[in-house]
């Protein structure tokens, strides 16, 4: 499984990100431009994942880590991010929250 951490997350341009959290966890603050697909509805919405190499991230790495493996599987270009949204928020690093 490739992984990268999140100051490697942080250097990426142009990768899509996909973050896994349950949509409310997605609400208190998410690493800008990620796209939320739940880990819980990926399975209905593998039509929504990005073409080519994408990123995952979870809050802490363990979700995105399963995610990662499944869509390898698959055949999917997937990239799990270490340490997850916890650990970008850790780092002092911008978060987006949706407009209420």
């Amino acid at each position: 499984m490739k992984s990268i951490t999140v100051a490697q997350l942080a250097e990426r341009a142009g990768i899509p990100l996909i973050d896994v959290r349950e949509r409310d966890e997605f609400a208190g603050g998410h690493v800008p431009g990620a796209v939320n697909i739940p880990m819980s509805e990926i399975g209905d919405r593998i039509g929504d994942l990005p073409d080519g190499a994408f990123d995952v991230i979870c809050q802490a790495g363990g979700r995105s880590a399963r995610v990662v493996q499944a869509l390898e599987g698959r055949g999917y270009d997937a990239t799990n991010v270490e340490g997850g949204t916890g650990e970008w928020i850790a780092q002092g690093r911008p978060v987006e929250t949706p407009a209420p």
